[in-house]
């Protein structure tokens, strides 16, 4: 198997490490706060034992309100697009001779500086409008494939594509992510990597801005409440199940998908379909500002290392966990998730892989609108 490339995106700034608590069930401090924890649901499919792994993450006022805090506009725009992919590290189990290696954003030098952005300006909260596009968003809907362009149709897939903010190891990292449609109105959809460091570290701080565009927030922030991956990303890192799932908290008094809409997700369609991936790349020749996409068939993994399927892009860091929809509509901006941007392989970096919504992805969903 050949090397792999994340695409997660790395700001250099330090967060205070968050603490967790043995396994179990859920536990409530004396006073009603709950209290931080990693729990492992097992379930049972087909003989089977699989699992879901949940932590808890803003779950208290005070602690959703220094999140919020912590994420000025300042640390949001110090994002460093270039230069951040250099150490190696080991991930996942040998399949061959070859070692899966997969490079991971390493933290800065203390000595290194970052070159200071405009910090991004704060506008109201927009009303959400009907998914149903103009004729001019018509008139621009986009072919049917493309490695890489900025999306310039409108519709649903701006409200309900964002970025992602989080803390990984102290050092701040941007990804993507997308809401979906759930019972709970709060599922947000992203890579397992984007939310956890494979068998390592839970994310801190993360938190999802849809419809972010140069800086804005239109339609507020959410703060994760609960968060979930399936249980061999979390033991192994295995790339098959590069897959996370956020339970966010309102923002304001609006439910996530009250406020933008959601997207409709699928498991277990057929393979092979044509997709549009979303996201926010922040490397070269991108700047992360815009939702860019590409589009076109999918296939299988070559090297038969994942049951990942791949689709020619040129996306780069920043873009991890972006959507990936099938049945889309780009008059309309709705279609069904049915993957996200997770890896490239380094000898092939205008392919992009996503894992495939499974029983294993449907499980994750079920455990994230329930919370």
């Amino acid at each position: 198997m050949t090397p792999t490339l994340p695409l997660i995106a790395a700001v250099p700034l330090v967060a205070g490490l968050v603490g967790v608590l043995p396994a179990g069930q859920m536990a409530t401090r004396e006073d009603g706060q709950a209290l931080m924890r990693n729990e492992r649901t097992s379930l049972s499919s087909a003989g089977s034992l699989t699992g879901v792994v949940q932590h808890v993450a803003a779950s208290t006022q005070a602690e959703r309100h220094r999140v919020l805090g912590y994420w000025t506009p300042r640390r949001m725009a110090r994002a460093l697009p270039a230069g951040v992919l250099g150490s190696v590290a080991k991930i996942g189990k040998l399949a061959s001779s070859t070692l899966p290696l997969r490079l991971t954003a390493a933290p800065p030098a203390e000595s290194s500086t970052a070159r200071p952005a405009a910090p991004p300006r704060e506008r109201p909260a927009a009303p959400v409008s009907p998914s149903r596009a103009t004729a001019s968003q018509v008139a621009r809907a986009p072919e049917v494939s493309t490695i890489g362009a900025r999306w310039a149709a409108g519709g649903a897939v701006t409200r309900t594509t964002g970025r992602v903010f989080l803390t990984l190891r102290g050092v701040d990292y941007v990804c993507s992510a997308g809401a979906v449609k759930s019972h709970n109105m709060d599922v947000v959809v992203t890579a397992g990597h984007c939310v956890k460091d494979g068998a390592g570290a839970w994310a801190e701080n993360w938190t999802f801005v849809p419809g972010y565009e140069t800086g804005r927030q239109p339609y507020g922030v959410y703060t994760a409440r609960r968060m979930f991956v399936p249980e061999p990303w979390s033991e192994h890192g295995d790339d098959s199940y590069d897959l996370g799932m956020i339970a966010v908290n309102p923002s304001g008094r609006r439910h996530l998908t009250e406020a933008v809409g959601g997207q409709d997700i699928g498991f277990n369609v057929a393979r092979g379909m044509r997709a549009f991936g979303f996201g926010f790349p922040a490397d070269p020749p991108y700047d992360g500002e815009h939702l860019v996409y590409c589009s076109g068939g999918v296939h299988g993994d070559p090297h038969d290392q994942t049951h990942d399927q791949g689709m020619r892009c040129d996306l780069t860091a920043g873009s991890s966990g972006g959507p990936w929809l099938s049945s889309f509509d780009p008059a309309t901006g709705q279609g069904v998730v049915t993957s996200v941007s997770s890896f490239k392989y380094s000898d092939d970096a205008g392919t992009m892989y996503g894992p495939y919504f499974g029983d294993q992805a449907r499980r994750l969903f079920e455990a994230a609108e329930r919370a």
